[in-house]
């Protein structure tokens, strides 16, 4: 029976399970989607839900809560500044799994572990308004 089991430990020790978490959650939020197997997405999303949620409000106290499990500043920034504000009138369900099938070696499931909203769709966005600006400034010209 497995009554009040908290999380999955991933046959992993502890030390081993947190660094292999606190990599996944900076990968998620620096490319905002990862391919893993099914039970390190389960428990990254637990992690990374709760990253957001906390980011959600920009507070000093937030901020170094979130550096403790975080060693990378440019995505703790990311994380304040571009991905927290998009989920604001989200009340949760910030990521999403995508299943891909089974891995050939081992038969795990693999899916993909990605946010809901993307962020580079902004900054493409302004890339192409600033390669038509060029051009209708060319052509203007």
């Amino acid at each position: 029976m497995r009554h009040r089991v908290g999380f999955n430990r991933l046959d992993r020790r502890s030390s081993h399970r947190k660094a292999m978490l606190r990599n996944m959650v900076i990968s998620l939020f620096r490319y905002e989607r990862i391919e893993t197997t099914k039970a390190k997405a389960l428990e990254c999303k637990r992690v990374a839900e709760k990253m957001i949620t906390r980011a959600k409000t920009d507070s000093v106290h937030n901020r170094r809560t979130i550096a403790k499990d975080m060693n990378d500043k440019e995505i703790l920034n990311k994380l304040f500044t571009e991905i927290a504000p998009m989920f604001d009138g989200r009340p949760g369900g910030y990521t999403r799994i995508l299943k891909l099938g089974f891995r050939q070696g081992d038969a795990a499931e693999m899916v993909i572990l990605e946010l809901v909203e993307k962020t580079t769709d902004k900054k493409d966005d302004k890339k192409k308004a600033k390669k038509s600006a060029k051009k209708e400034e060319a052509v203007a010209k």
